[in-house]
C-alpha cells in the first residue's frame, strides 16, 4: 500500500493550497483517511481526518480555514487550505486506515510528506 501526496509549495499569507493523496497498491478497502502536519521540534499534529462516510473533524487552528474531502471510487483524500498563515508553515503527512487485499488486515499507513511554506 501506498500514499502519493501533492500539492505543497510556498505561498504568500492568505493565499491557498490545495493538498491531495491517492492511497494505491493492495487495497480491499481504505476508511479513515486524514491528514497531520509537523514541524521541526515538534510532534506530529491532527490537522483533519474524515471518515468512509465522510464525518469531518478539524484541529481548532485550521477550523473555518481548511477543508478536508475525499474521492472514495479514486481512494483519493484533498485538503483545501485557504486564508493560509505562516504558522501553518509545516510538513504534511497524509494517512489512511486500510484493510490490505493481499493479508485482509487493517493498518494505517502515512504518505510521503509534502512541504508547505507560508511566507509573511
Amino acid at each position: 500500500v501506498q500514499l502519493q501526496a501533492s500539492g505543497g509549495g510556498l505561498v504568500q499569507a492568505g493565499g491557498s493550497l490545495r493538498l491531495s493523496c491517492t492511497a494505491s497498491g493492495s487495497l480491499f478497502s481504505v476508511h479513515d483517511m486524514g491528514w497531520y502536519r509537523q514541524t521541526p521540534g515538534k510532534e506530529r499534529e491532527l490537522v483533519a481526518e474524515i471518515t468512509l462516510d465522510a464525518i469531518t473533524t478539524y484541529a481548532d487552528s485550521v477550523k473555518g480555514r481548511f477543508t478536508i474531502s475525499r474521492d472514495n471510487a479514486k481512494n483519493t483524500v484533498f485538503l483545501q487550505m485557504n486564508s493560509l498563515k505562516p504558522e501553518d508553515t509545516a510538513v504534511y503527512y497524509c494517512t489512511a486506515g486500510v484493510v490490505n487485499k493481499a493479508t485482509m488486515r487493517y493498518g494505517g499507513y502515512w504518505g510521503q510528506g509534502t512541504l508547505v511554506t507560508v511566507s509573511s
